[in-house]
């Protein structure tokens, strides 16, 4: 059994979680370096409006000025993690595994795929079906169907075969913030989220919940305590 510290950080601006990813993802490399076994971390967090860039990210994939930023409220990061732009905020979950996929015995793309799983059978235990496409990473709804349309992003970042960075899960979120980005590079499809499906608002700690309990029977994860 794997030991994961599971943390609710509630709200957060985004700087401050990516800064405390990074507080834990290099002090598990260190004490990887060190011969020491690290302990997992899931961090599950909203942020306010923001804007990521990955590092394969083209900044003609957003579409707005900064004048027309600063009026939404929102913030641009260009960050570490692998895929191109996408949005962060409210209404939106966002889970940083910080886990270390040696001690899982586990590749990254073996991690990616269970993350994928893990989101699908989340989706599931709310009654919304949904998949994967293959070589497009991320959550699907109504695949090869007219509507075909994105509810989840992955991106992440591994050293040293830890991970940071993760996955964001639209649950409530306030869908017209994507109009103003190609999310992830893809033009042709269309977004969606949990409350959009189901025609009502969801308890976000109850998705929380559900997630930490894909992510422990998937990855083998026996938590030191339930988020906040």
């Amino acid at each position: 059994m794997n030991w994961c510290n599971w943390t609710d950080l509630g709200v957060m601006d985004y700087k401050e979680a990516w800064e405390k990813q990074l507080e834990l993802f290099q002090g598990k490399i260190a004490m990887k370096h060190q011969g020491q076994a690290p302990e997992h971390h899931l961090l599950m967090v909203e942020h306010p409006h923001v804007y990521t860039l990955g590092k394969s990210g083209e900044r003609k994939h957003l579409l707005i000025d900064q004048t027309n930023l600063t009026e939404l409220g929102a913030t641009v990061y260009d960050i570490e993690r692998g895929g191109d732009i996408t949005y962060h905020g409210p209404g939106q979950l966002v889970a940083y595994p910080i886990f270390d996929l040696e001690q899982l015995g586990i590749g990254v793309k073996a991690f990616v795929e269970g993350i994928e799983t893990a989101i699908i059978q989340t989706l599931k235990e709310f009654g919304i079906t949904a998949g994967i496409i293959p070589d497009r990473i991320g959550v699907w709804i109504d695949i090869n169907q007219p509507r075909e349309r994105k509810i989840a992003a992955i991106g992440i970042k591994c050293s040293r075969f830890v991970s940071m960075h993760g996955l964001a899960l639209n649950v409530n979120t306030q869908l017209d913030m994507f109009s103003h980005i190609v999310p992830c590079g893809i033009s042709d499809k269309a977004v969606a989220s949990m409350e959009g499906e189901l025609g009502r608002q969801i308890d976000m700690f109850v998705v929380k919940k559900e997630l930490g309990k894909q992510f422990a029977g998937i990855f083998g994860l026996q938590y030191h305590h339930e988020p906040q």
